[in-house]
């Protein structure tokens, strides 16, 4: 989802049992607007209290929730009716209107939204988007009546109906428009939870919404996002019966957490990963001199010997851009050698860079300290300083939100510790908002128009098996490329406390938030 892993965290909790479930979290990077809401700890808030077309079930299979009906012939031209009397919280009712508003909103490119690259198949995007907009709205989008509106795509898309449970396609009242910023302090959504309150750096509360009429109603009194500085005081809290549901399992505990907890742990492979991103502005890693350090460093990671000394094997050596869970995937693309450990011929490659400009400096990964990454980055850190012989150190800084703002902003420098997290289970979701040259979520600068070619040929195929077979080809580009450092995908620890009857992990690692039960 929206979201791009980032584990973070803030304070313990107030342990009171009034019947709202306590749940780790972090402090959003954003206001809570779908449209610029791209990380995980804003997205778990914000898809609780907005209703899409679709929603994900836990194990993410899509289902209808504000759609009554998704009509098409080619998937490339959309009828979309809507669910007759749905309200937004503040009494308003949702239209087609509230929709086609709302994508209009995150596709412009003055109001420069994280997730404006999603609406890129829409026909009048690239008008909207442009540098300097030629046009306010997309002419791919058409308000029919209240209930209908009709959606023209460029091709035919494998992945659109699918996507539409993702964030960025939720509708907003039309409250929303006249001041974005004060309305993602305090938004007014459409799902089965209304905004309570939001306390920077501590807290956010949502309450059950009475009126939600889709097929995800919360099963609990309400939810309170707790916000930790560490996920080891969150696991002491969820001990001691002050958190309801803790979604990481902290390094320290990946041994004794099933002891500890017995039937409360939570064991769950995830589509979830771990990269090493660097970008291009950083000395040594542009050209061809960059490929070839990318591919030494890739080759100088023991994947299996880390995941099995900092995660006691609950991690899974990458072999791909995507994550081991999703439907297609193929773990033995051509150079997917590439991600093995190898030291001799990662020492080779690196003498080869050498040879076009001689290393210098330190080679430093950033990361924050507030999201329990510590352990396997300083373990990363120290397998390329002993295999390639060079200064190779782990650099905190203390949040999440510094990250990405230092990444969005391409002045971090350094390379730098990213994931991400599936906001809807297909493997494009994976590629398109990472990879494609556009997207504002590329945060590497990976920029092949073949590549580019290829997502717009898979998410055209006629079938899902022709889109794996070119979901392939890209990917065997990319690996060639070294578009980035895939280290693992996530087999989840999680754990709930004993006050709560029910709480299962989602597809994506975080948990269904509507069915905990408590």
């Amino acid at each position: 989802m929206a979201t791009s892993l980032s584990l973070t965290a803030c304070t313990s909790g107030d342990g009171a049992d009034d019947g709202i479930v306590t749940t780790n979290a972090g402090e959003p990077q954003n206001p809570l607007v779908p449209t610029n809401t791209n990380e995980n700890m804003g997205g778990r808030v914000v898809d609780r209290l907005f209703a899409g077309l679709k929603y994900y079930d836990a194990t993410g299979q899509a289902h209808d929730e504000m759609a009554e009906t998704i009509e098409t012939t080619d998937r490339k031209s959309y009828r979309i009716t809507i669910k007759p009397d749905w309200k937004f919280t503040d009494g308003t009712t949702v239209t087609a209107k509230s929709f086609v508003d709302a994508w209009n909103y995150g596709a412009l490119a003055s109001n420069a939204q994280l997730q404006s690259y999603v609406f890129t198949p829409i026909v009048g995007f690239d008008d909207v988007n442009a540098e300097q907009p030629t046009a306010q709205t997309m002419s791919g989008l058409k308000v029919v009546d209240d209930r209908t509106f009709t959606v023209e795509l460029k091709s035919p898309s494998i992945d659109f109906e699918s996507a539409l449970g993702y964030a960025p396609f939720y509708p907003l009242p039309e409250s929303a428009f006249a001041d974005m910023k004060a309305f993602g302090e305090n938004p007014v959504g459409n799902g089965p939870y209304k905004f309570k309150t939001w306390e920077h750096n501590v807290k956010i509360e949502l309450e059950p919404n009475p009126d939600y009429p889709g097929g995800r109603p919360a099963k609990n009194k309400g939810l309170r996002f707790v916000m930790y500085q560490s996920y080891e005081t969150a696991y002491a809290d969820l001990q001691a019966g002050n958190l309801d549901a803790l979604d990481t399992i902290p390094d320290s505990a990946l041994t004794t957490y099933k002891a500890d907890l017995g039937d409360r742990a939570i064991t769950k492979p995830t589509a979830q990963n771990q990269h090493i991103g660097i970008q291009s502005n950083v000395p040594h890693f542009a050209g061809e001199e960059g490929l070839l350090r990318r591919r030494a460093i890739s080759m100088a990671i023991n994947r299996p010997q880390i995941i099995e000394k900092i995660f006691n094997g609950l991690r899974v050596p990458a072999r791909d851009f995507t994550a081991s869970t999703l439907p297609g995937f193929d773990g033995d693309l051509p150079g997917a050698e590439v991600f093995e450990y190898n030291p001799e011929e990662a020492k080779k490659l690196w003498a080869q860079a050498d040879a076009i400009s001689p290393w210098s400096g330190k080679y430093t990964i950033t990361y924050n300290s507030d999201g329990g990454h510590q352990a396997w980055i300083e373990a990363v850190a120290n397998s390329v300083k002993n295999t390639l012989g060079i200064d190779a150190t782990a650099n905190p800084v203390p949040t999440f939100k510094n990250v990405r703002d230092a990444v969005n902003a391409k002045t971090i420098g350094t390379a730098f510790r990213y994931g991400w997290q599936g906001d809807y289970p297909t493997m494009m979701q994976f590629l398109s908002s990472q990879y494609y040259s556009y997207s504002e979520t590329n945060n590497v600068d990976y920029n092949n128009p073949e590549v580019d070619r290829l997502f717009d040929a898979a998410m055209a195929a006629p079938t899902q098996e022709a889109s794996y077979e070119l979901i392939a080809q890209a990917q065997t580009i990319m690996i060639r490329d070294m578009a980035d450092i895939p280290v693992f995908d996530y087999v989840a620890a999680a754990g709930r406390s004993d006050r709560v009857t029910n709480a299962e992990l989602a597809w994506n690692g975080l948990f269904d938030f509507e069915n905990i039960e408590k």
